[in-house]
């Protein structure tokens, strides 16, 4: 079962374990950390779980895939970044296991 790190804007974090299959988005909520909201479920349609993929992860969890995320990042209230990810359409496998993921100060 792969793991994933979520460091909230405040610096606090969580190592949580993830289904393989399971977004970053459902990870959090399952796991009740705060800073991801995901309005919409998952649909890539709200822009409320919006993240900042670790540096270290980036090659590996990789940057917008879709036009659909991109557009959806133009709407976020945090800043986007080369890193920014919508965490409902990064799905974690076992060559995610350790993934770090940053979370923005706020989603609104």
């Amino acid at each position: 079962m792969p793991t994933i790190t979520l460091i909230q804007h405040s610096g606090e974090s969580y190592t949580v374990e993830a289904d393989d299959g399971a977004t970053v988005m459902e990870v959090a909520i399952d796991n009740d950390i705060d800073g991801i909201i995901g309005e919409c479920g998952g649909c890539c349609s709200c822009a409320t779980c919006h993240c900042y993929v670790d540096d270290a992860w980036v090659a590996k969890a990789g940057t917008t895939t879709s036009q659909d995320e991109r557009d959806m990042l133009e709407s976020t209230s945090a800043p986007v970044k080369v890193n920014s990810r919508l965490s409902c359409q990064i799905i974690m496998t076992a060559e995610l296991d350790g993934l770090v993921v940053h979370l923005p100060e706020h989603q609104y």
